[in-house]
Parts: structure tokens; C-alpha cells; sequence
């Protein structure tokens, strides 16, 4: 749920200074010169509440606030205006529904108020949308979604377990969700106020471990130039999830077993102990019995955390539930990326009903993300799908619809990327944004790519005039 605050404004010192009154608040704090800048920034990070100056050259608050409303971004915003345009700022309230205005200068106290009441408001939107959503569909759950028998009897654990303070151990394959799983779980309990912790067993090198779990006071190893708490006490009053509980070296997993039995840390080179009030939630994707025969998991530890057992199917065995998935990921990938693709064509559900899904759920999101980038709008089609899920054409050649570019060996590596750029730029008829990311470069890299290629051409003809 976003939680911070974006400020907007052609001035960095009034940027700098509106930053310093909010700060207090505690809400992480992002800034733009622009509202073209701050469309950009919406986009990849979604802000609990805008505070935007009204007059800006370039996109001013006005043409944003517009632009805002015509995506459907609720977003609460705060108009900053001086004298002058005051009228401006009560018709911007008014007819694109922003939350209020202040005049210039602000004071720091009445400031913080609307801020702290338009999160508010954003927390209570937030909180609407997710509970239309369950109502319009009753298999979404938090970000879980299914209509499935073994779906609908995840949905009823979590929400039985979510209350109490007992530890889950979540199994399946990679990629089935088990982290969204655990998500589900604390914004269902009681401690959905307090933090949400994941760490990952598996890409903790075992050297680090004990201190990312415990922590550290300074001066207690080699390089630890100061005191650092461990995820523990970093989820005081929260949820801890352990990802990947397997790969968890067994000398940290008794390490581990004392906390969890005692409710108290110690940090590496530390004297006393802290008590530490976290909810553990453990996940792996390997068998729990396999892992405990192996001697990959301690037997105790693993009935410390198994009080409650949830194992997610892979999406292979609940296919009924990738249209309403595919749904949810067009709706949500849509607002990431800016883009307006409306609907999934029934050749491109059958196609996902014949593939295995080897990478379940994170490897459909992955192809809806770039199937919905390169549609940009309208409909998801075949040949918006990445092989092995698009078909081999047969031999012969391309179809115009399959824009293609034609390599031979001898071609230089930067003419062929130069080619290729043009082409994308060409399909998508000359959009610079959604050009990066089909490229997979960043919109800065293609501007600097684009000029170089210009600078290229001027070099020359200016040569070949000489």
C-alpha cells in the first residue's frame, strides 16, 4: 500500500523546504521538478499523497492533476498556490477532486495536518478498492487470486490463522506465491500496523547470516564499524518471514529454535539479551519431510514452525484460475506501466490453459508484463507472447504484424542495436517510454543511445562533404 509523500515543484530550495516540514511524519518523501517528472515517478512507485505547486513550466500542476484524473489515479493531492491563482486552485479542488489547497507561504503545522488526513484518505481508498474487488470476485485474497477448491482452502486458512500469533510454515514450488502468501497473513492480523520483514535463506552468504538474523554491536567482527540490529528487532511489533528456511545453515537453525522459544535476541558481540515481540512465517520449496530427512532442516525447528502448514499447488494443477489471475495482473501491470491494454483475447487464455507453467505464477506475471508492454493498449494477441508461448511461424516469410529484423553475420553489434531501437521505434510509433522498456534499457540510456546515433549521421555527412 503506498505510504509516502510526493512533492512537486519547479523550485529545489521550496522542494527542499516543503520535504523538511514533512519529514516529521515519518512517510518516506520523493520529489519532482515536474509533472511530467512526477508521471514518471507515479508510475514506478505509486505515492500516498501528492503535494504539487500549481504554476511549473513545463507540465504544470494543473495539465498533471488532468492527467491523473483521466488514468483514474485517486491519489490524494494537496494544490500549493500563491494569491494570484487562487480562484485556479478552488476550480482544481473542485473539478478534478483534489483533496485541498494551500496558499503560499505554507505553515509547517497546517501542512503536516492535511498531509497526515489525506494519507488517511488514501489508506480508506485503498482499503475500498480491495474490499470491491473481493466482493466483485470471491477468489482474490490481499494480492491471491484463484476460484479454485485448493485456492478457496488457502483463503479460509489464511484467514483463520491470521488472527493468532502462531508460526505458518508455507511450502511449493518456486514461484507459486508463498511470499504473497505471507503478505495475505499479516495484512489480515492484528500486526498489520507494524512492519513486514522477508529475508531469503538461500542468498545470505553463510558468513553473514547469524548477523542479518541478530545483529551486531560494533566492533564485533572485521568490518562492523557500528551497531546494526538484525531482522528480528527490525521486525519488532511485525511479521519476519524466512524465506527459503532450507538453505539455512543447521548450527543458525538452533540459533534460530532459542529465539523462537524465548522471544529474546542477542546481537554478535553483545552482552544481554532483547526481548523481540515478531511473528515468524517460514517458507521453503522443498518437501518439509524430504528437508528433515536430508538433514537440511532441524526436526525440531521444523515442528517449532509448523504449527500451521499451508502448501500452495503449482499453477499446473489449478489452470481455472488463470483467467481471473491473468485479469488481476493486466489491471495492476496496466497502472504500473501507464498503459491502457483493455483485454486478453480468447486464443491467448487457450494458449495459457496448454502451457505447463514451469515457473507458476511469477513466470505468468513475467509474460503478462511484457505482453502488455509491447500491446501498449487494446488487446493481448499471440503474437504479443514471448516463445515458447507465441507459436513457431512456419518457414517462409515473416508476417508484416511480426515486425522483424533481418541479421547477417558480418553486421557490426552496434548497427544491428541501432536497427533495432529504430524498429521498436517504429512500432510504437515513436513512444520513447514504452520503446526502453521493450529494449530493457532505461529511457535515459535510449535518449543518450538516440543522440549518439544522431551525432553519428552529422559526423558523416560532415566527412563525407570534406
Amino acid at each position: 500500500m503506498p505510504s509516502g509523500v510526493l512533492i512537486i515543484d519547479d523550485d529545489a530550495l521550496q522542494r527542499a523546504d516543503l520535504a523538511e516540514m514533512v519529514a516529521p511524519l515519518g512517510y518516506p518523501v520523493s520529489t519532482a521538478a515536474d509533472g511530467r517528472e512526477a508521471l514518471v515517478r507515479l508510475a514506478d512507485s505509486p505515492s500516498g499523497v501528492i503535494l504539487t505547486d500549481l504554476m511549473m513550466p513545463g507540465m504544470d500542476g494543473f495539465e498533471m492533476l488532468k492527467e491523473l484524473a483521466a488514468r483514474n489515479d485517486r491519489t490524494p493531492a494537496i494544490v500549493l498556490t500563491a494569491f494570484g491563482t487562487i480562484d485556479q486552485a478552488v476550480s482544481v479542488v473542485h473539478d478534478l477532486k483534489a483533496f485541498w489547497f494551500l496558499e503560499k507561504p505554507v505553515q509547517p503545522a497546517v501542512l503536516r495536518t492535511l498531509v497526515e488526513r489525506a494519507m488517511q484518505q488514501s489508506r480508506l481508498w485503498d482499503e475500498t478498492e480491495r474490499l470491491n474487488r473481493e466482493l466483485a470476485n470471491h477468489g482474490v485474497l490481499s494480492d491471491l487470486v484463484g476460484n479454485s477448491p485448493a485456492m478457496k482452502e488457502i483463503f479460509s486458512l489464511v484467514r483463520q490463522m491470521a488472527r493468532t500469533s502462531a508460526c505458518v510454515l508455507i511450502t511449493g514450488e518456486s514461484g507459486t506465491g508463498k511470499e504473497l502468501v505471507a503478505r495475505a497473513i499479516h495484512r489480515l492480523s492484528t500486526r498489520v500496523d507494524g512492519p513486514f520483514v522477508a529475508v531469503n535463506c538461500a542468498a545470505l552468504p553463510e558468513s553473514l547470516m547469524e548477523s542479518e538474523f541478530f545483529g551486531h554491536e560494533k566492533g564485533a567482527f572485521t568490518g562492523a564499524v557500528e551497531r546494526r540490529p538484525g531482522c528480528f528487532e527490525q521486525a519488532q511489533r511485525g511479521t519476519l518471514l524466512l524465506d527459503e528456511i532450507g538453505e539455512m545453515p543447521i548450527g543458525t537453525q538452533a540459533k534460530l529454535l532459542r529465539v523462537l522459544e524465548e522471544s529474546k535476541v542477542r546481537r554478535l558481540g553483545g552482552g544481554h539479551d532483547i526481548p523481540v515481540d515478531v511473528r515468524v512465517l517460514a517458507a521453503t520449496n522443498l518437501p518439509p519431510d524430504r528437508a528433515v530427512k536430508d538433514k537440511r532442516l532441524r526436526e525440531d525447528l521444523f515442528y517449532r514452525l509448523n504449527v500451521f502448514h499451508i502448501s500452495l499447488p503449482p499453477l499446473r494443477d489449478r489452470k481455472s484460475d488463470i483467467p481471473a489471475i491473468a485479469a488481476e495482473l493486466m489491471r495492476t501491470l496496466n497502472q504500473k506501466h501507464c498503459l491502457r491494454v483493455a483485454q486478453i483475447s480468447p486464443q491467448v487464455l487457450a494458449r495459457f490453459q496448454e502451457y505447463a507453467w514451469p515457473g507458476n505464477v511469477r513466470e505468468l506475471r513475467n509474460v503478462m508484463e511484457r505482453a502488455i508492454i509491447v500491446a501498449g493498449q487494446g488487446e493481448i494477441q499471440i503474437h504479443h507472447l514471448p516463445r515458447p508461448l507465441a507459436p513457431v511461424p512456419a518457414s517462409g516469410p515473416v508476417p508484416e504484424h511480426e515486425d522483424a529484423l533481418q541479421v547477417r553475420v558480418g553486421d557490426r553489434l552496434e548497427d544491428i542495436e541501432e536497427a533495432y531501437i529504430r524498429l521498436v521505434l517504429k512500432y510504437t510509433d515513436n513512444n520513447k517510454t514504452r520503446t526502453a522498456a521493450i529494449a530493457g534499457i532505461s529511457l535515459r540510456t535510449l535518449h543518450n543511445k538516440l543522440k549518439a546515433y544522431e551525432e553519428r549521421i552529422t559526423n558523416s555527412v560532415s566527412t563525407t562533404s570534406i
